[in-house]
């Protein structure tokens, strides 16, 4: 879709360069949202195209992801064998209610940015325990846990001028076991609940909720629940107002579906069972 109001397209190439935020402004990055239907408020975008920011980095301390990194990259990323949560990857990413060509252009930062309840990126990135880190408006830097960084539906902490700049995953989280379930009204329809859990070599227990409320939600166990415990801590600690409504599904539906798919996590992973 033309963006008709937008008279300015800015192109920096350092955090030196970008211009001085002001209303009718906007990242531009993939796009794939952004073009989707007018914008009417917009007059001005800055196009993050020119920081060649490399899109996925492998170090000693896990994995580094571009704001501006593809679904495709990240889908396409030869991940070391020892990484034994790598296959949440390629899962999250079909998640998507998305066709391969907006792969190839929608961004792992937009979709945390979207901040929908349903964003699989958010997903992935809040069960591997990814910290933002943003560029503040005020020329400072912040670093914040994904669960922390999404607040609601379509809210997070970034403050106009603010820019997503990367997520780091610690290596500690692409070497834990994992369970991955997702569920939505139609076969092919937006996640009604996604959940994923994850655990460790001293038999802990990290239970991710996404989709299904309007922020992720993240249980923590020392050892592995049984089944009555995990469900009383699901019911103390999600309460109902956090559950989505929309036409994906209802709050009821979707609090039924998080009780359901978390006890399957937790089945698979003391079974010692893998994805």
């Amino acid at each position: 879709m033309d963006l008709n109001t937008v008279t300015e397209i800015v192109r920096p190439r350092t955090r030196a360069e970008l211009p001085s935020w002001k209303a009718g402004d906007a990242w531009l990055a993939g796009g794939t949202w952004l073009f989707s239907e007018p914008q009417a408020q917009l007059s001005r975008l800055i196009d993050l195209g020119d920081f060649a920011w490399p899109s996925l980095t492998i170090g000693d301390q896990g994995l580094s992801i571009a704001a501006t990194c593809s679904v495709a990259e990240l889908d396409a990323l030869p991940c070391p064998s020892d990484w034994i949560a790598a296959p949440l990857i390629d899962q999250c990413c079909r998640a998507f209610l998305a066709s391969f060509k907006i792969w190839k252009t929608a961004t792992v930062g937009g979709n945390l940015c979207m901040s929908l309840p349903a964003g699989p990126m958010i997903s992935l990135l809040a069960a591997l325990e990814g910290i933002c880190t943003i560029w503040k408006n005020d020329g400072s830097e912040q670093r914040v846990a994904v669960t922390d960084f999404v607040t609601g539906n379509n809210s997070n902490l970034l403050a106009p001028g603010d820019l997503l700049r990367q997520i780091d995953v610690p290596l500690a989280a692409l070497k834990r076991r994992t369970a991955f379930r997702q569920i939505a009204l139609t076969p092919v329809g937006r996640s009604g609940a996604l959940l994923i859990g994850t655990a460790g070599r001293d038999g802990d227990l990290v239970l991710t909720i996404t989709a299904s409320t309007v922020r992720p939600l993240q249980l923590r166990f020392a050892a592995m629940p049984d089944a009555a415990t995990l469900r009383a801590s699901i019911l103390d600690g999600v309460s109902d107002a956090l559950y989505h409504d929309d036409v994906h599904g209802k709050p009821t539906w979707r609090k039924a579906m998080t009780l359901r798919l978390a006890d399957e996590i937790r089945g698979q992973l003391a079974s010692g069972a893998r994805s």
